[in-house]
């Protein structure tokens, strides 16, 4: 067994495995926190690297390609105290921290480990069901369907749509770019009707715009990288080119208690669009997505 022990979190390597678990001390990131524990298999691994600095080094851990839905999902833009697979590691430590990386690298070599892509998730992502509240609303995803409930500061071409459910069969795709303080940033679920659409952020019925709290809007990647995990993976996927037909769906009529929910919701987009706060294509793109929800 191989050990280090810091501040920010534990790794351990048995041979097989690299078990990564966050500390318990008030610096790690909430995101860490809620995420907990990751099992790496070996097989998953491409390299690792401990990468000595004046004060503090730094323990960090690349995957193949394809491997692990959180990186898929975030695409790298995790801030570097929130990404499981670097740890901050205390000058009296490097050497411990060496031999940890030794001992991966080690291993690597006698299993002969490919650095190519892999063609399935090797890393499970969270446990279902989850559910986040940030700036723009709640989003929750059960394993089959993801719904989003805006709050009372979210757009009103948002709020005049209803909760907005989109089930993971619809899913073309997630797209995540955090919060940085600076600059907004989203959840996006692309769907085959909405991939192409120009809405930003604030306005897209199936985006979230994040613009609050940076440390609690960074939890939505918890969703980002569920459904991710649950959608093909990207070595099988086929670029949709346009014109390519739909998926099929089942049809199911709007029920009857519904229908003046519809209607007071049409009558709202249609008095935004006369006020111009909706253009001509977020009128149609937002109309399109009421009619599809109920």
């Amino acid at each position: 067994m191989a050990e280090i022990i810091q501040r920010d979190g534990t790794w351990a390597f048995d041979g097989s495995t690299v078990r990564i678990t966050p500390g318990l001390h008030r610096s790690v990131p909430l995101f860490r926190q809620t995420y907990g524990e990751v099992a790496v298999p070996l097989e998953a691994i491409s390299g690792v690297a401990f990468e000595p600095e004046r004060r503090r080094g730094r323990l960090r851990m690349r995957l193949r390609e394809g491997a692990d839905p959180l990186l898929q999902a975030t695409g790298g833009r995790l801030p570097d105290p929130a990404d499981p697979y670097r740890l901050a590691v205390d000058v009296d430590r490097a050497g411990v921290a060496e031999y940890v990386a030794e001992e991966i690298r080690h291993a690597l070599l006698l299993d002969q480990i490919p650095k190519e892509p892999t063609g399935s998730y090797l890393l499970p992502g969270p446990p279902v069901p989850v559910s986040v509240r940030s700036s723009d609303g709640t989003v929750s995803f059960d394993g089959t369907q993801v719904r989003i409930d805006w709050a009372d500061t979210s757009d009103r071409v948002k709020r005049a749509t209803g909760p907005r459910i989109i089930a993971l069969a619809d899913v073309v795709c997630v797209e995540w770019l955090p919060n940085s303080g600076y600059e907004d940033g989203f959840l996006r679920f692309a769907t085959r009707e909405t991939a192409f659409s120009k809405l930003p952020p604030e306005k897209d019925p199936y985006a979230l715009d994040l613009w609050g709290s940076t440390r609690r809007d960074l939890l939505t990647a918890l969703v980002a990288t569920a459904v991710t995990a649950r959608l093909p993976h990207p070595s099988t996927q086929a670029v949709d080119q346009p014109g390519d037909g739909p998926r099929p769906a089942v049809s199911v009529p709007p029920a009857a208690d519904h229908h003046d929910v519809l209607l007071r919701r049409l009558r709202e987009l249609g008095e935004l669009h006369r006020d111009g706060v909706l253009t001509d294509e977020e009128f149609a793109v937002t109309k399109a997505a009421v009619l599809r929800g109920f």
